[in-house]
């Protein structure tokens, strides 16, 4: 949901020898060397659309199978359950998805550039170009909160230390938009296509 258009642009963009599709077919995920799983809205509206679309499975599949990055609420429905709308995720990467505290003073939702820190995941080859400390352009008010440590790859602040990027096998997900976020992001999304 949202923002596919522009998430391919900016694959043709770092990749112009590569096919990049949006499809809702669940044969052509399934039949795809690399899986882009992107998102923007509220997690049960994305939930209720990934069931009815019947792509649940094929993204599922996928993750398990193949080099698969996430993206905003596309890394949050790998989740096993969000606060928004008390919504069940798809269960994939083992943890929660929580809102930003309502304290004085603090922006939510959160949006804009915020510097990102290398966590225990980091060695990620979708990392291989971006350094620690690079910027990314965030724009969300949950953020995951994995249940293993070792499965954060990207920490970032705003009110509070939050998870920005997990890597686990085949999985790369970020909270923060790439397709929006210059130069890192064109970065990360280059190392995604070549590994």
């Amino acid at each position: 949901m949202g923002n596919l258009r522009s998430v391919q642009k900016a694959l043709q963009h770092v990749a112009p020898e590569a096919e990049v599709e949006i499809t809702a077919d669940p044969a052509r995920v399934r039949s795809a060397d690399r899986v882009v799983f992107p998102g923007q809205g509220a997690m049960p509206d994305c939930m209720r659309s990934l069931k009815e679309s019947g792509l649940g499975d094929a993204v599922g599949e996928s993750a398990r199978g193949k080099p698969f990055l996430g993206l905003c609420i596309g890394q949050q429905m790998l989740f096993d359950h969000s606060a928004e709308g008390d919504t069940p995720g798809l269960g994939l990467v083992a943890g929660r998805v929580k809102g930003f505290a309502r304290t004085p003073g603090l922006k939510i939702p959160h949006m804009g550039w915020n510097r990102t820190t290398r966590a225990a995941a980091a060695g990620t080859p979708a990392l291989a170009g971006v350094p620690d400390g690079t910027y990314f352009y965030f724009v969300h008010s949950y953020f995951p909160v994995p249940a293993r440590a070792e499965d954060v790859a990207l920490e970032s602040e705003h009110g509070t230390t939050f998870c920005a990027a997990v890597a686990r096998d085949n999985v790369f997900a970020a909270q923060f938009h790439p397709e929006k976020s210059q130069d890192a992001g064109a970065a990360l999304l280059a190392a995604f296509v070549a590994a």
